[in-house]
């Protein structure tokens, strides 16, 4: 069955149109796979981090936000897929660790990465042609 075939209707509180519905798998495929949700999953495979640790650790990739990482721990931690671990200790400590669900979707989006990280020539190859074709190269 197409994906396009299981849509559920839901109505997404906030939206500019009231009436506008979203697919809830696809409003989660969103999270997953969006510019950070990717890179958190695929670190917290590893082990659990302290939020500066784990800015640090994505910082090595690409530079993240304060806020857009918070963010992104909330949205993957309202879906159930990171969790938070505050300590009640001086200074405060917070770790963020995957969850058994989360730890299913991070498997999936490495294997995604690792398959985009081998296929690149293939890809270069392809967007040569493209753009040769297209009289962009």
């Amino acid at each position: 069955m197409a994906v396009s075939a299981m849509v559920v209707s839901a109505e997404v509180p906030g939206s500019r149109d009231a009436g506008e519905a979203m697919c809830p798998h696809r409003l989660i495929l969103e999270h997953v796979t969006s510019r950070w949700g990717v890179l958190v999953l695929i670190e917290l495979l590893d082990r659990p981090y302290r939020f500066s640790e784990l800015r640090r650790a994505i910082g090595e990739v690409r530079q993240v936000s304060e806020k857009m990482l918070a963010q992104t721990l909330q949205t993957l931690e309202r879906d159930g897929l990171v969790h938070r671990d505050a300590k009640p200790v001086i200074p405060p400590r917070v770790d963020y660790s995957l969850t058994d669900l989360g730890r299913e979707a991070a498997e999936q989006v490495r294997g995604l990465a690792l398959w985009t990280k081998e296929r690149m020539g293939k890809v270069l190859e392809a967007r040569e042609v493209y753009d040769t074709a297209k009289g962009r190269g």
